[in-house]
């Protein structure tokens, strides 16, 4: 099996079989993501190297594994019916697989139609990661992400209307000192009009190396949140959210690991970073600079 450049999954994908469509990423200009800033650029890989790695993971010992991730930074920017013929292959190669999952953006999610979408689902396409990251629409333009609310609230229309299962993440920290308070409420407006899906994850800004963001923390355009910020930035998100979804705070960069059922479980939540507030700075992690 071959892979190219850097391995770049969910922590939820941590025991998936990876095997690539796609190479890097085709936006690539998001100004926190260090990513694939050096490379390699993107390509869609030739079908025929995905089945033969497919067909590899099989004669290895993979036949049991049950989730399959196709991993880079935007497979859903792939031409369908070769996701489409992925799916299938995987599916007859590795027959207790239960779930095919990918990275897509809001962005190259429009550019598929609905009827598309339903062709991969019954292909055997089981769920789309999404960086939603902000709901706001001069933070979403002030990190150079490529889409805008609206995009973001139609893409996920299309794709839980395939039945696909639908991942969002937020970057809680992402509009800074500055715009925390409206990327706080636009981000919940956006979830909002989604209204009802599988799963939103939660992500803490932490400043990487060799990124525009990072840049900008230096020369002081930006002021990163600290630990209370943070925790008010989400006390202030939970409150206003009244979609239906599992909400996940499954990752290092977190202050507080919060999970539970919307609407269900929001006061215990809320009671929870109420808590948190009332530990001294001093008790969370520090800021860092990433480097991974």
């Amino acid at each position: 099996m071959r892979y190219e450049g850097p391995i770049y999954r969910p922590p939820s994908e941590a025991f998936s079989l990876l095997v690539q469509a796609t190479v890097g990423c085709p936006h690539n200009k998001c100004s926190f993501c260090m990513v694939y800033k050096k490379g390699p650029p993107f390509r869609v890989r030739p079908a025929e190297d995905i089945l033969a790695d497919l067909d590899q993971a099989a004669a290895d010992g993979w036949r049991e594994v049950t989730s399959l991730f196709l991993p880079a930074g935007n497979t859903m920017a792939a031409p369908t019916q070769l996701l489409a013929r992925v799916c299938e292959h995987a599916r007859r190669v590795l027959p207790r697989l239960e779930r095919i999952t990918v990275y897509g953006s809001s962005a190259f999610i429009d550019l598929k139609s609905l009827d598309e979408l339903k062709e991969l689902k019954e292909a055997g396409l089981s769920r789309i990661h999404v960086g939603l990251e902000s709901g706001e629409a001069e933070v979403l333009r002030r990190v150079k992400k490529g889409t805008d609310p609206e995009q973001q609230i139609r893409a996920a229309a299309k794709v839980l209307a395939a039945g696909l299962e639908l991942s969002l993440y937020v970057v809680l920290g992402l509009g800074g000192a500055e715009l925390s308070r409206p990327h706080a409420l636009a981000t919940a407006g956006v979830l909002n009009a989604i209204g009802r899906f599988d799963f939103l994850r939660l992500r803490t800004l932490v400043p990487k190396v060799n990124t525009l963001l990072l840049h900008q923390i230096r020369k002081g355009r930006f002021q990163l949140l600290g630990a209370r910020g943070v925790l008010e930035e989400t006390r202030l998100l939970l409150e206003n959210l009244d979609c239906d979804t599992q909400l996940l705070s499954d990752h290092y960069t977190n202050y507080l690991d919060l999970a539970g059922r919307l609407p269900r479980d929001k006061p215990r939540l809320l009671a929870e970073i109420e808590a948190a507030l009332e530990l001294p700075e001093a008790s969370f992690r520090p800021i860092f600079v990433g480097t991974q």
